[in-house]
C-alpha cells in the first residue's frame, strides 16, 4: 500500500542538506516560547486546516517550546529499555499514536525582506510535518538531529504562521529504540535564520597538530559562492584569503586536560562567522594505541543521556554546564553521547572545559535482537530499504558537529546489530572525515570500525584482550571461535575500549579499581565509559503529595522496564552518588601513597599533558581520627607519567617515632592524609577543590587487653546478670547494658537486595530468598552460665528450609563492659545454585582466572553478610565511629573512603537510592558509639567490622518502591557485621568478583561493648 508520510523507509522530504552549527552575525529570530498546542490521543493524519494562517486556535492550549508534551500533562511518559513501545511491523505504526499540533505566530521585520531564510529545528520527536503560511515545507525524521527548511519564498512582511504536526510514533521509531524515556514533541530549539546571498553555507575546520615539531596546520573548507577571508588574531592572521593551508611553527594544542581554543573569523561580503577550534591530531599507532597529539589517552568516561528530572531531554544551558562541571570535578575526561547527538551547546562546553567526546549517531534497533526465532532476523541494519535512512542519520550527525575539537571519535550508534547499512555508514564517515576513528560496539569482529569496543566484559576477559589473545572469529569465549592464530585477528592490533562498563544501577558499581588496574597494565586497553551518568528518575508526587522520583510503572504504563532507567552515577537531582565518588578516586590523575624509601611518600602524575604545577599539596596528621597537625608540602616536579618521592612532614616523622613501637599503650593509630588541590580556580571548580588524595598509616599500636579477673554471672528473677549486662535466662539475649537499652544480638545473613544482587548474571537475591535468609527464625539451643561467663547457642534457619547456621555466643565481663566472641557455622544442606547458564557459560578453554569468574558466578553459595543485628530505641540516633568514611563502602567499592573519626545521624547514614535497597554500610570500623545524647554504647571490634544503622528493618527496606514508602519506626536497627559481600555490577554486567564474594563458611569474631553515661 502507498506509504503515509510518517510510515516511510526514506528519511523524510523537503529538508536542506545538513551543515555545521555556525555562530553567524546574520539576523536570527528565536521561535522558542509559548506555542498554541492541540493534543490528540489518537492518530491524526490529514490536516483539518490548522496549518492555514487564519485558522482559529483560540481554544487551543499553550505549550512551551522546547518541551515534551508527556511532561506537561498530555499522555504519559513510558520507560522501556529494549522492547519497542509499538508492534514490530516496520515501517508501520498503530492508530494509537499521539499527535501534537503546534502553531507559532511571528512577525518578520522589514529588514528581512529579500533575504534568504531557513527555519531550523534542533530536535523533534519522532516525526514532524511542517507548514509555513499554509504551504507544506516537508517531513523530517531523526528525533535528535537538526533539520532545516528553506522558507525564503513563503515568508510575508509582518505576520507569519509556522504550523507543525508531530507524531509520537513513526517509521523513525524503529531506528530510535534507545534505553530511555519515550517522550515526544518539539523538545529542542526552533529558530528562523537569515542566510544572506553570498553568505557562508557551511564550514569545515581542519586543525592538525604535529607533536614532534609543535607545528599547527589550519585549513578551512568553506561552502560559499563568494570569496572568503579569515582572521585568527591569536596567531597573527588578519583578514587574509581563506584558501590553502596555514602553518604555524608553534601552537598550543587542545586536549581534555588543557582545552585551549583559538578563535577564527570567516567573512564574505555579506556574513561573518566565528568558529572556535583547537589544534589536535588523533591517530592509532602501529601497536594499536589510540593517541591524541602523540600521547596515549585513557578514557575515564561516562555514557550520558540527556536528562532532567522535570524536563526530560529538554535541558537548559545551566543544566548542561552543571553536567560538564560535575564531570570535571570528579576526574571524568570523556563522554559517549549515548545514544544520539546531544544539544550542540553541550559540545561547546566540552570544547571549552575539556572532555573527550565520542559522538554517537541517533540509531538503535535493539528491540529486534530477540523478537524473532532467528536473532536480528528483521533488523533494519541489514535491510536495503533502510539504507537511505541510515546514511541520512550519519550525515546529519557528522555535518552538524564536525568542527568540535572535543570530538575524537564518531560512533555509528548503539545495539543495532550488524549489517550492510552500518558498513555503508562507516564508509561514508571515513570518506568525509578521515581524521577521526570510528567506533561501534556491535562490529564484533572489527571489520569496518577502527576501535574495538565491548560491553560489560569482566576483568579477566579484558586482561585477555589486553594481551592480544582473541582468536579469529571469537566474540566472547574461545569456544565460539574458529581456528587460527591471534596474530591474524585485527582486533588484537586495535585500541580496546569498554563501550559500557561499571553499570551504576542502585548500590554500585563494584570492581572499578580492578578495571583501572587493567587500564594501567595494558596499553591498548584504553578505558571506556561507565553506564551511565544520571539516574533517569522523573520528579513526581504520590497521592499524599510527597515528592519522589518516578520510574517505569509509576505512570500507568502497560509495558515498562521498572527502575532500569535509574542506573546513574548522579541521582536525578544532580547529587553525586557513592558510585561517582568511587569512580573519581579510582581514576584520579594523581596517586599518592607510601614511598619506596622509609620516611617518604610517593606522588605519581597520571595526567597525560599536565605537570603538577597547578596543584597544591596539603597534609593532615591525625591520631585515632583527631587532627594533631596540618600543613602544605612542596609541589612535586613531575611530568606526565613520572613518579617522585617526597619526605614525610617532620611532625609526622616525630609522631611516628613517639608512638610506633606497638607496645599497646593506647596511643591510637596514626594516619597521614595528603591531598592534591587546585592551587587556583579553574573554569569548572574553585580553588581548593580536591583532585586526589592518599593516606599513609604511620603507626598501629597494639590493642590494650584487660588483665582484670572475669566476673561470674548471677541468675535472679528470670534474668542473668553478667557485669553491666542483663540477659533473658531462656533465650540468652542481651536485654540492656548497664540500664542502657541495647538489645540483641541475632545473626544476620541477608540484606535488602541491591539492584545488582537481583541482576541476571548473578541472581544472588534469588538464592538468598530460596534459602530463606530474609526470614530466619532463631531457636535457642542452650544457655549455659559458668564461672567465667555465659555461653548461648542458637540455631538460625527459615521455615521449610533444611539449612541454617549454628551460632555460639560466648559472653565474658571484667566489670567495665562485655566481651562477646562469636563462632558461627553452616549446618544442614546448602545446595549450590542451579543456574540456567551454568553449562553454556562455563568454558573449560578459558584462561584460569576467567574460568574462575564464570564458575563462581554459576555455582557459588554466597551470603549477603555474616554479622549481628541489634535494636535500640528511636532516640538513639547519634552515631560516631573510627574507621573508614565518611560515606558508604563495600568490599569492591571502597576506594573513596578514608580512615578517620566521623559523626553523623542514623538518617544521614542512609543513601537515598531511587529504588530503596541495602545501603549505608561503613567498612573497616575499629569502634563505633551510638548515643541518645546522654548515654552512649561503644562497640569495639577485635577485628575490623562493618557498621550500618537504619530506622526500618531490612525487610521493610526491601519491599519499598520509593523513598517515600520508608516510614521510621520506634527502633533503630543496628548492624555490626563481620563480613559483607561486594556489590558487583550484575544488574547489567559482571557479578561480584570471586575475591569480593562472601562464600558460605564459618566465621569467628569478637566485639567489646562498653556503656557510657554523659554528664
Amino acid at each position: 500500500m502507498p506509504a503515509r508520510y510518517f510510515e516511510d523507509f526514506t528519511p523524510g522530504r523537503g529538508r536542506l542538506a545538513p551543515r555545521a552549527v555556525l555562530d553567524s552575525d546574520a539576523p536570527r529570530i528565536d521561535l522558542n516560547g509559548q506555542w498554541a498546542f492541540r493534543f490528540s490521543s489518537a492518530l491524526r493524519v490529514e490536516p483539518d486546516g490548522f496549518q492555514d494562517p487564519e485558522f482559529d486556535d483560540g481554544s487551543w492550549d499553550a505549550l512551551p517550546v522546547p518541551s515534551h508534551w508527556q511532561l506537561r500533562g498530555y499522555g504519559r511518559p513510558v520507560y522501556l529499555n529494549i522492547a519497542y513501545p509499538i508492534p514490530l511491523d516496520p515501517p508501520f505504526v498503530p492508530q494509537e499514536n499521539e499527535t501534537g499540533d503546534y502553531r507559532r505566530v511571528f512577525d518578520l521585520p522589514d529588514s528581512w525582506q529579500g533575504v534568504p531564510v531557513v527555519v531550523r529545528f534542533e530536535g523533534v520527536d519522532s516525526c514532524a510535518r511542517v507548514w509555513l503560511n499554509g504551504t507544506e515545507l516537508g517531513v523530517t525524521y531523526g528525533s535528535r538531529l537538526a533539520t532545516e527548511f528553506d522558507v525564503t519564498a513563503l515568508l510575508r512582511p509582518g505576520r507569519n504562521v509556522l504550523a507543525v504536526r508531530v507524531h509520537q510514533f513513526s517509521a523513525g521509531t524503529y531506528l530510535e529504540d534507545q534505553d530511555t524515556w519515550r517522550l515526544s514533541g518539539i523538545f529542542r530549539d526552533v529558530a528562523l535564520l537569515a542566510r544572506p546571498a553570498d553568505g557562508i553555507r557551511d564550514a569545515f575546520v581542519h586543525a592538525d597538530y604535529d607533536d614532534a615539531t609543535g607545528e599547527g596546520r589550519l585549513r578551512v573548507d568553506v561552502d560559499t559562492d563568494a570569496p572568503v577571508r579569515i582572521s585568527v588574531p591569536a596567531l597573527g592572521i588578519h583578514d587574509q584569503p581563506a584558501d590553502g593551508e596555514l602553518r604555524f611553527p608553534a601552537v598550543r594544542p587542545w586536549s581534555a586536560e588543557d582545552p585551549h581554543l583559538y578563535e577564527a573569523h570567516l567573512a564574505t561580503g555579506s556574513e561573518r562567522v566565528r568558529v572556535r577550534f583547537g589544534f589536535r591530531t588523533i591517530a592509532i599507532d602501529e601497536s594499536g594505541v589510540l593517541r591524541v597529539n602523540g600521547r596515549r589517552v585513557l578514557l575515564r568516561g561516562v555514557n550520558r543521556h540527556e536528562f532532567d528530572p522535570d524536563h526530560g531531554r529538554t535541558l537548559s544551558p545551566e543544566a548542561m554546564r552543571r553536567d560538564v562541571e560535575l564531570m570535571k570535578r570528579h576526574n571524568i575526561n570523556a563522554v559517549r553521547t549515548s545514544h544520539y547527538p546531544p544539544h550542540p551547546a553541550f559540545l561547546d562546553l566540552c570544547d571549552e572545559l575539556g572532555l573527550y567526546v565520542t559522538l554517537e549517531c541517533d540509531l538503535e534497533t535493539h528491540g529486534f535482537e530477540y523478537a524473532d526465532a532467528t536473532m536480528w532476523e528483521r533488523n533494519p541494519s541489514d535491510d536495503p530499504r533502510w539504507r537511505g535512512a541510515y546514511l541520512d542519520r550519519i550525515e546529519r550527525t557528522v555535518e552538524r558537529d564536525k568542527n568540535h575539537p572535543s570530538i575524537i571519535m564518531w560512533s555509528l550508534g548503539n545495539e543495532a546489530g550488524d549489517g550492510q547499512n552500518l558498513r555503508a555508514m562507516a564508509d561514508w564517515a571515513h570518506r568525509r572525515d578521515p581524521s577521526r576513528p570510528i567506533h561501534y560496539e556491535a562490529d564484533r569482529l572489527g571489520e569496518y570500525t577502527d576501535v574495538h569496543g565491548q560491553m560489560y566484559r569482566p576483568p579477566a576477559a579484558v586482561a585477555r584482550i589486553g594481551r592480544g589473545q582473541l582468536l579469529p572469529g571469537e566474540i566472547h569465549y574461545p569456544a565460539c571461535a574458529g581456528s587460527g592464530d591471534p596474530a591474524d585477528d585485527p582486533r588484537n592490533r586495535m585500541p580496546f575500549v569498554l563501550t559500557e562498563f561499571g553499570h551504576a544501577m542502585g548500590n554500585g558499581p563494584g570492581a572499578l579499581a580492578e578495571y583501572a588496574q587493567l587500564f594501567d597494565e595494558y596499553p591498548r586497553v584504553q578505558g571506556g565509559w561507565v553506564w551511565e551518568w544520571m539516574d533517569q528518575g522523573l520528579r513526581t508526587r504520590d497521592a499524599q503529595g510527597r515528592e519522589f522520583f518516578g520510574y517505569g510503572g509509576d505512570f500507568g504504563e502497560d509495558l515498562h522496564d521498572g527502575n532500569f532507567c535509574c542506573d546513574g552515577l548522579v541521582f536525578p537531582d544532580g547529587t553525586p552518588s557513592p558510585g561517582l565518588l568511587e569512580y573519581a578516586k579510582v581514576i584520579a590523575p594523581v596517586r599518592i601513597g607510601t614511598g619506596r624509601e622509609p620516611g617518604t611518600l610517593s606522588v605519581e602524575n597520571r595526567y597525560e599533558v599536565l605537570d603538577l604545577s597547578h596543584l597544591r599539596f596539603t597534609w593532615s596528621l591525625a591520631r585515632e581520627g583527631v587532627e594533631l597537625a596540618a600543613g602544605t608540602l612542596p609541589t612535586p616536579k613531575a611530568t606526565p607519567g613520572d613518579r617522585v618521592e617526597l619526605p614525610l612532614p617532620e611532625p609526622a616523622l616525630q609522631a611516628a617515632d613517639d608512638d610506633g613501637d606497638g607496645d599497646g599503650d593506647g596511643g591510637g593509630e596514626l594516619w597521614l592524609t595528603v591531598q592534591a588541590e587546585l592551587a587556583k580556580p579553574a573554569d569548572w571548580a574553585p580553588e581548593g577543590h580536591v583532585i586526589a588524595w592518599g593516606q599513609l598509616q604511620l603507626s598501629a599500636p597494639g590493642r590494650a587487653h584487660s588483665h582484670a579477673p572475669l566476673l561470674s554471672p548471677h541468675a535472679a528473677d528470670g534474668f542473668i546478670t553478667l557485669g553491666p549486662g542483663r540477659f533473658d535466662h531462656a533465650t540468652g539475649s542481651l536485654l540492656d547494658l548497664d540500664g542502657l537499652p541495647l538489645q540483641g544480638p541475632t545473626l544476620g545473613l541477608w540484606r535488602a537486595p541491591t539492584d545488582n544482587d537481583r541482576g541476571w548474571s548473578q541472581r544472588d537475591a534469588t538464592y538468598w530468598k530460596e534459602r530463606g535468609l530474609d526470614r530466619l527464625r532463631h531457636r535457642t539451643v542452650s544457655v549455659t552460665p559458668d564461672a567465667e561467663g555465659l555461653t548461648v547457642v542458637v540455631r538460625s534457619a527459615a521455615a521449610a528450609v533444611p539449612c541454617g547456621y549454628l551460632t555460639t555466643y560466648r559472653w565474658t565481663s571484667d566489670g567495665t563492659g562485655l566481651r562477646l566472641h562469636v563462632h558461627t557455622e553452616p549446618v544442614g544442606h546448602w545446595p549450590e545454585r542451579a543456574d540456567a547458564f551454568a553449562d553454556t557459560m562455563v568454558d573449560p578453554d578459558l584462561p584460569p582466572e576467567e574460568h574462575r569468574e564464570l564458575l563462581c558466578r554459576n555455582t557459588s553459595r554466597s551470603l549477603a553478610r555474616i554479622g549481628l543485628d541489634w535494636q535500640l530505641p528511636a532516640d538513639w540516633s547519634q552515631v560516631e565511629w573510627f574507621g573508614a568514611g565518611p560515606g558508604e563502602a563495600y568490599p569492591d567499592s571502597r576506594q573513596a573512603v578514608r580512615v578517620g573519626r566521623f559523626h553523623t545521624t542514623v538518617e544521614q547514614m542512609q543513601t537515598p537510592y531511587v529504588r530503596p535497597q541495602d545501603n549505608g554500610n561503613r567498612v573497616d570500623v575499629r569502634w563505633a558509639e551510638v548515643s541518645d545524647g546522654s548515654g552512649a554504647i561503644r562497640v569495639r571490634g577485635e577485628e575490623l567490622f562493618h557498621l550500618s544503622a537504619r530506622r526500618w528493618t531490612d525487610r521493610q527496606l526491601d519491599v519499598a518502591r520509593h523513598q517515600t514508602e520508608l516510614t521510621p519506626g520506634p527502633l533503630v536497627h543496628l548492624h555490626t557485621d563481620h563480613a559483607v559481600q561486594g556489590v558487583g555490577s550484575a544488574a547489567c554486567g559482571p557479578g561480584v568478583l570471586p575475591q569480593h564474594r562472601l562464600e558460605l563458611g564459618t566465621a569467628d569474631f569478637t566485639l567489646n561493648l562498653t556503656p557510657f553515661r554523659r554528664p
